[in-house]
């Protein structure tokens, strides 16, 4: 085990706080800077067995962290000191509950006597994040005792298992300290430690582990109309995910509408009746009605396309929602039942497999036509068009890459133009929805792993550009793929578009940063792309070291009218 700074009672707590997370399962600890935090910053930086990283901005910390958790499954500590530093990770720890990431907080605070009286850098913490936290707890003021340094023990582990089960998301714990707060032998601590048989203390710690499954396989209708919605879901081993939806459609004979962010459209080999050109096959009404659905089952989480919630809406089919999650994940207001199930369980519980309809044959149909179209008219646009920087990263980045979509107009557009089977790894801020942390998060989740990249806009990387203080401590490489259309495109697909003025200055938001300049002050490397074809030699080879930004620069209105043009085109195909 790690040994234990044993100088003084804060230390030591602090010490043995950090010891009961990592053999809990926590590698990583993301702190930005503080005095009341002091005891936990010495403790998590001298844990041989936890990557610590330092990060200035408490906002971009937060969506760092989540990038981590996001990735690796497992709980990633946050560590900030008192006031409104942790005010800061609000956006993040929203994004983790509704998205069900593993984020553990710890907050450092003043002790009791020394809050509501007008201290400073003092706020009221317990209960800051409300119910967007799974579990919150204050931990008591550090104290020579054994009984509390057991308590201590079990309470880190009980928390690190809380952000995993029943469902994953993000605890909160605060931790009070009196001075002295840095490590000051105090003469008597590590006397007193001596007498304790630390290996024997930790020794019945380990990691925690998800909550198993809880429910039953349902009775599914013996019906050929049925459908299979794969929507967005993280996963830690996406080919084996891969599998499990495929053991599901040939169990049941229904066809699968795998979205962007699900990893059933980039594990295409095995699936049967894979369908991904649902959103322009639905916007025509012949193949909306013609496609209606008798039952459907819906994987994880509804999907991104707005046109495909829609139409599931209007059917109202009797569904069922697999989730791990407990809380209510429909949005639809439908017929549904949730399963407390894995997608491998709820196969496996199924009655044995159906035959293929002609229900499938008419989806495959569909969408052969609509990717024929999609793929024909993307190939020959000459111009910087936004959809097709999206195409072309799925049909040339190498298998297994690691690609975050900023929300708005990117993750549409993946949704839109992506093919299945390219074998991407698709990360994703799709809990909450927001453009919060869209750098910060690619970061985390690209850290320490292979090249990486990140498809956003303009207006979301500059939400973000504190993000770009993390780059000296960056362990990969990140490729920044910029969209840069000076403003909000996914405004200009609402009827708000319509009303010009405010529209321009108070929606679409257009800004004038100079990105050049920008990445120059960060020392981050910037390159304008020429043309398609310069796009493509940039992407031939992903640097694995660094940070670098490609930007993109589009014509907003002219891309927003021609994308809807391509959908139309598309939908229309098989009704020729």
């Amino acid at each position: 085990m790690a040994p234990l700074d044993t100088r003084n009672v804060n230390s030591l707590w602090c010490g043995v706080l950090a010891e009961s997370l990592f053999r809990s399962g926590v590698r990583w600890a993301v702190i930005s800077p503080g005095s009341r935090s002091a005891p936990l910053t010495f403790a998590f930086a001298r844990h041989p067995g936890i990557e610590a990283i330092p990060v200035l901005d408490e906002r971009s910390a937060a969506f760092f962290a989540l990038g981590l958790a996001r990735r690796d499954g497992r709980p990633v500590a946050l560590i900030c000191t008192s006031g409104t530093a942790a005010a800061n990770y609000f956006p993040a720890v929203v994004e983790a509950h509704e998205s069900g990431v593993p984020l553990l907080i710890l907050t450092a605070d003043r002790p009791p006597e020394m809050r509501a009286c007008a201290s400073g850098q003092t706020i009221e913490q317990q209960r800051l994040y409300g119910s967007y936290v799974r579990f919150h707890h204050e931990f008591a003021v550090p104290e020579l005792d054994r009984g509390l340094l057991r308590y201590l023990r079990q309470s880190a582990a009980h928390a690190a298992a809380r952000c995993l089960a029943p469902a994953a998301g993000p605890v909160h714990l605060n931790a009070p300290f009196r001075d002295p707060l840095p490590p000051v032998p105090d003469g008597r601590t590590e006397a007193w430690a001596a007498g304790i048989d630390w290996e024997a203390f930790f020794g019945h710690l380990a990691p925690a582990e998800p909550a198993p499954p809880r429910s039953r396989a349902p009775a599914l209708p013996a019906t050929s109309r049925g459908l299979i919605v794969a929507g967005p879901v993280p996963a830690q081993d996406p080919a084996a995910y891969a599998a499990e939806v495929a053991a599901l459609a040939k169990k049941l004979g229904w066809p699968v509408l795998a979205d962007a962010l699900s990893p059933a459209r980039h594990q295409r080999a095995g699936i049967p009746g894979l369908v991904t050109a649902y959103d322009a096959i639905l916007r025509h009404p012949d193949a909306a009605e013609r496609l209606r659905p008798e039952a459907v089952v819906c994987l994880g989480n509804w999907p991104t396309s707005k046109v495909l919630r829609g139409w599931l809406e209007a059917a109202d089919a009797p569904t069922w929602l697999a989730s791990r999650r407990s809380d209510n994940r429909d949005a639809l207001h439908g017929r549904t039942r949730q399963v407390l199930l894995s997608v491998g369980e709820l196969a496996r519980g199924l009655a044995r497999g159906r035959p293929a309809g002609a229900y499938r044959r008419e989806w495959i149909a569909a969408e052969r036509s609509a990717r024929r179209i999609l793929e024909r008219r993307l190939a020959a646009e000459g111009a910087l068009f936004e959809p097709k920087a999206a195409w072309l990263l799925a049909r040339l980045l190498p298998p297994g890459t690691p690609v975050f979509l900023a929300s708005s107009m990117p993750v549409r557009d993946a949704e839109y133009v992506w093919a299945p089977g390219r074998r991407l790894r698709p990360f994703f801020n799709r809990g909450a929805n927001g453009i919060d942390g869209t750098l910060s998060s690619a970061l985390g989740a690209a850290h320490g792993g292979p090249p990486a990249v990140l498809l956003t806009g303009d207006l979301a990387l500059l939400h973000d550009s504190n993000g770009f203080l993390i780059a000296p401590k960056f362990r990969g490489g990140l490729t920044v793929v910029l969209i840069n259309n000076r403003g909000g495109g996914i405004f200009e697909h609402l009827p708000v578009a319509q009303f010009e003025p405010p529209f321009e200055e108070y929606f679409a938001t257009p800004q004038r940063a100079d990105f050049g300049r920008l990445c120059a002050a960060y020392g981050a490397e910037h390159v304008r792309v020429r043309d398609w074809a310069h796009f493509e030699r940039l992407l031939s080879r992903l640097p694995a070291r660094g940070l670098r930004v490609l930007e993109l620069r589009t014509d907003r209105r002219r891309d927003a009218a021609a994308r809807k043009e391509l959908l139309r085109a598309a939908g229309e195909a098989r009704s020729r």
